[in-house]
């Protein structure tokens, strides 16, 4: 697919874009056409240092006027001419003349230059658009919140020139709905708020085909984590900040939504209207469960900005789609089968190397049939011996035999179908939140209600998270016989131990690994939002091949 220019580029960019194009092109992309955000310490303690210029105060005076406050923050101004809009910190009057203000964290750098080259833009591109109002505007003026000093900023024609070139090169970036590639071993990147959505080195990495170690850019793992709601009668509402649960008039618990990566709700389970609007105004979805743990539905609030995305996800030819499914099932493979040399308990080396063979196979597959044969073919073979992965001590309690689904009728089979659908509701928030649509997928093809895309990616996963999650809960006991129920012929959890298997897969989730690509440790929680991204790059353009996650 081509990529065309985008032609609605909207007439007025914020001046903090034009910060973050001078910084780094391909960050002003991220940011401007996909919403990608982020936040470190430094934007952090910025924040707090704004707090009293955030909130306007102060009459402005009219241009040219000596009436007016001497002082005004938070000022909103725009600029046809120049197509920018843009908000001062602090607007000085002095005399009929105004200085803008801009405050900004630390000290000054050097005495000739005081700020960094995209906070000066910014502060130059402010004078120029009050210039463009009608006011008489001298300079501009920094001051520095830990020194409590200040620093004059001359607007020069030389400035002025740089500023028109830039904006006209912005416009350009804007209108590609291709990023700019990243930046190569810059130092700009370990301390930037978007190297977790940008993946710089590990874009070179797949590009050069090497596995040398990539820095660790990945930002802090967030502190944030899905809250489970499964008392039946239990009721999630709002007080403040903090998302209360409440069954009758006991309170069960009581949150920070800041503290919360999104909500899973299984069974009768009550959600109020005023915690829903909060929920989606913080980005926060909610996902749905049965009491058995069948992921039903999601909601969340508006979609994200990425179109585009969304756009080449709907187009991807049915070729670039084959290419990515048979890595996502060669993947899969690959993890079983170092799940089952790992685990197994009797000798299994005939089923690993015809795992080994069968992953050959799926990277040679010349139709979706075909794969479908192979990824089957693989999944008989692994589940026929996924008993010797039991202890001796469980195989008594948790026989097992084949495989089943709906309804699930031995423990084994109940467990990995739970698991299952928290994964698919993992990858669902992920795909969520770089901007897929998860129902639209390049393997599993879409059906009503299924997230396609979502169960792609959990492919390989599945073993990884799943599988090995399954296998601890039980060898280890963690969940015994007492904690199923038989009805029928088809066997669920009883709620103690859906609690036993959300702790343990929350842990499997936290736990840390060695990438085996770009060679730094991150858990398996942030190795899907990567496996996403990487997915993103390679529907955007950006990357030639999706590279599946493959442990050893």
């Amino acid at each position: 697919m081509e990529h065309e220019p985008v032609a609605d580029v909207p007439p007025l960019v914020p001046a903090r874009m034009v910060n973050e194009f001078v910084y780094c092109p391909r960050f002003f992309h991220l940011a401007w056409s996909s919403g990608e955000s982020g936040e470190n310490d430094y934007t952090a303690e910025g924040k707090f240092e704004h707090r009293v210029v955030d909130r306007e105060a102060g009459t402005p005076p009219a241009a040219g006027s000596a009436e007016g406050s001497e002082r005004s923050t938070s000022v909103l101004v725009s600029s046809d001419r120049l197509g920018v809009i843009a908000k001062a910190d602090i607007i000085e009057r002095r005399g009929t003349q105004v200085v803008p203000v801009e405050l900004k964290r630390g000290k000054a750098r050097d005495p000739d230059h005081p700020v960094w080259e995209p906070e000066l833009v910014q502060m130059i591109v402010t004078a120029m658009v009050l210039r463009d109002n009608g006011y008489d505007v001298p300079h501009c003026e920094v001051r520095f919140t830990e020194s409590t000093t200040r620093a004059i900023l001359e607007i020069s024609d030389e400035r002025i020139a740089n500023i028109e070139r830039v904006l006209a090169e912005l416009r350009s970036v804007a209108a590609d709905p291709l990023p700019p590639s990243p930046l190569i071993d810059s130092p700009k990147c370990p301390a930037c708020i978007m190297n977790g959505a940008c993946l710089p080195d590990e874009h070179q990495s797949i590009r050069t085909g090497t596995s040398a170690s990539a820095r660790r850019l990945i930002p802090e793992e967030s502190a944030t984590s899905p809250l489970y709601v499964t008392e039946p009668g239990a009721r999630i509402g709002v007080k403040g900040k903090h998302l209360t649960i409440k069954k009758g008039s006991d309170k069960l618990a009581d949150l920070r939504f800041l503290d919360v990566s999104h909500v899973a709700i299984f069974g009768n389970v009550q959600i109020s209207t005023q915690a829903m609007r909060e929920l989606f105004f913080r980005e926060i979805p909610i996902c749905y469960f049965s009491g058995n743990g069948w992921f039903q539905g999601i909601a969340e609030g508006l979609p994200g900005k990425n179109v585009e995305l969304r756009r080449r996800q709907a187009w991807c030819e049915e070729g670039e789609r084959l290419d990515i499914a048979r890595s996502m099932v060669r993947g899969k493979i690959l993890n079983a089968r170092v799940l089952l040399r790992r685990n197994a308990k009797d000798d299994v080396a005939d089923v690993v190397n015809e795992l080994k063979r069968m992953s050959r196979f799926a990277t040679t597959a010349d139709s979706f049939e075909r794969l479908l044969g192979v990824e089957g073919g693989a999944a008989r073979l692994y589940f026929s011996r996924f008993s010797t992965m039991l202890s001796a001590e469980q195989k008594p309690t948790f026989d097992y035999v084949k495989r089943t689904r709906r309804p699930p009728t031995d423990p084994i089979n109940c467990l990995l179908s739970y698991v299952y659908g928290l994964l698919v509701k993992d990858c669902t928030t992920t795909l969520l939140a770089v901007g897929f649509d998860p129902y639209q997928g390049v393997y599993h093809r879409p059906r009503f209600g299924r997230p396609a895309l979502a169960l792609d990616v959990a492919e390989e996963f599945r073993p990884l998270l799943a599988d090995s999650t399954v296998l601890t809960l039980v060898n280890n006991g963690e969940v015994t016989d007492r904690n199923f129920v038989r009805r029928a012929g088809a066997v669920s959890l009883t709620a103690e131990g859906r609690r036993s298997v959300l702790a343990a897969y929350e842990r499997r989730l936290s736990t840390e690994f060695t990438h085996p690509i770009f060679k730094y440790n991150l858990t398996y929680r942030r190795a899907i939002e990567v496996q996403a991204r990487l997915l993103s790059a390679k529907l955007s353009g950006e990357l030639d091949d999706y590279v599946s996650l493959v442990t050893r």
